[in-house]
C-alpha cells in the first residue's frame, strides 16, 4: 500500500471521539476552495469547540481568530457558513497583520452535534476505524449547506443525483462540482478520505512507547503486538490498538495487507524471528525495521533461510537513520 505524506484523519477522528464523549456540539471547518499560495489546501479540516478551543489549524494563526467568531454564530444558529479570505495583493492587511500569503481560501463551517447526529464526522470516523475507502459529497451552498452524501447513504434532504454519484465515486482528489438540487444550481465539494498510514510495532517494550507517541503525532495509526501481559497493555499506549498475541500468531491476529510499515523491536530473539517470518511473506509492507546491531540482523536472516531473500531488500536494520546519536 502507499499513502501521501499527509495523514490528518487519524488526529481529526481522535479529537472527534473525545469531543463527542463530552456531548457538546462543535464546529467542523473544511477548506473547500483555494487559489494561489495558502497555508492549507482543499480538504484540510479542523474542529472548533464551544469553548473556543482549536483542534487543528487551517492557517498559521492568521485566520483562526475570525473563524472563531463565525464558529460561535454557526453553533448558536445551526446554519452552515462559508467564510472567504483573500490575502492576495501588496495592500493586503488581513485583520491588521498583513499576512502576505498571496492566496485566497474559502472555508465551510458547519455544526456537528447531537442535533446533527454527529454527521459527517460519525461516518468519517467509521471509515477510518474500519480502514474503508470513502468519498464524501459536501453541499456548500444554500439551505442544505453542510449536509452530505456518502456511499449508500447521507443526511442531505434529497437523493444523491446520479451524475454527482458518478463524479464522487470516480474522484481521486478534492474538487468542486455543480449540480441541480431543489431546482437550483448548487456547488458540491467532493472530498476523498485519505486513510491514515498503518504502523505495526512488534514489541511493546519501554522504547516502543515514545515511538508510538511520535507516530501518533504525525497522524499515523499504530498497532502494537506483544506476547507479554505486563507490556501489552492499552493503558501504556493511548490511542493505539494493542494486541497480546504469541509471536507466531502475528499473521492470524493482524491484517498485514493493511500495514504500511513495521518495526520489530521485542528485544526477544525467538519472538523477533517469528515476527520477521510473518512479515517476510507480506511484500506489500515496503518498510520493515529491525531494532539491534548488524550482527543480530544477519543471525536472524540466516535463521529465516529462503524467506530472507524476500525480506532483505525491505529490511532496515539497524532501524532508522544514522544521525550521529549515542542513545535510542
Amino acid at each position: 500500500m502507499s499513502h501521501p505524506l499527509e495523514a490528518p484523519l487519524a488526529t481529526l477522528t481522535r479529537n472527534f471521539v473525545e469531543l463527542r464523549t463530552l456531548g457538546d456540539a462543535f464546529v467542523l471547518a473544511t477548506v473547500v476552495e483555494t487559489e494561489g499560495s495558502t497555508y492549507s489546501k482543499t480538504g484540510s479540516q479542523m474542529l472548533i469547540t464551544a469553548a473556543a478551543q482549536l483542534r487543528g489549524l487551517l492557517s498559521g494563526g492568521c485566520l483562526e481568530v475570525d473563524l472563531l467568531e463565525h464558529a460561535r454564530t454557526v453553533l448558536s444558529s445551526g446554519t452552515a457558513h462559508l467564510a472567504s479570505y483573500d490575502m492576495r495583493g501588496e495592500d493586503d492587511l488581513l485583520f491588521g497583520i498583513g499576512s502576505g500569503c498571496e492566496g485566497a481560501m474559502r472555508v465551510l463551517l458547519q455544526r456537528v452535534g447531537p442535533a446533527d447526529d454527529w454527521q459527517p464526522m460519525t461516518q468519517v470516523a467509521r471509515c477510518v476505524r474500519e480502514r474503508r475507502a470513502e468519498t464524501i459529497g459536501l453541499i456548500v451552498d444554500g439551505v442544505a449547506a453542510g449536509r452530505c452524501w456518502w456511499t449508500g447513504d447521507g443526511n442531505a434532504p434529497w437523493p444523491e443525483p446520479a451524475e454527482l454519484m458518478t463524479a464522487r465515486v470516480a474522484a481521486s482528489r478534492p474538487q468542486m462540482v455543480e449540480c441541480q438540487l431543489g431546482g437550483a444550481w448548487t456547488r458540491i465539494f467532493i472530498m476523498p478520505l485519505t486513510l491514515p498510514p498503518q504502523l505495526l510495532l512488534c514489541g511493546a517494550g519501554a522504547d516502543a512507547v515514545p515511538l508510538a507517541s511520535f507516530a501518533l503525532s504525525l497522524g499515523i495509526a499504530v498497532t502494537i503486538c506483544d506476547h507479554r501481559p505486563a507490556l501489552a497493555m492499552a493503558a501504556r499506549f493511548p490511542h493505539c490498538e494493542v494486541r497480546r498475541i504469541a509471536s507466531g500468531q502475528l499473521a492470524d491476529a493482524v491484517d498485514l495487507a493493511q500495514v504500511d510499515a513495521a518495526v520489530v523491536m521485542s528485544h526477544h530473539l525467538p519472538a523477533d524471528l517469528e515476527y520477521l517470518r510473518a512479515l517476510a511473506g507480506c511484500r506489500g509492507i515496503a518498510y520493515v525495521g529491525l531494532l539491534g546491531p548488524a550482527a543480530r540482523r544477519e543471525r536472524l536472516l540466516a535463521d529465516l533461510g529462503p524467506l530472507a531473500v524476500d525480506l532483505r531488500e525491505r529490511l532496515r536494520a539497524p532501524v532508522g537513520l544514522d544521525i550521529g546519536a549515542r542513545t535510542p
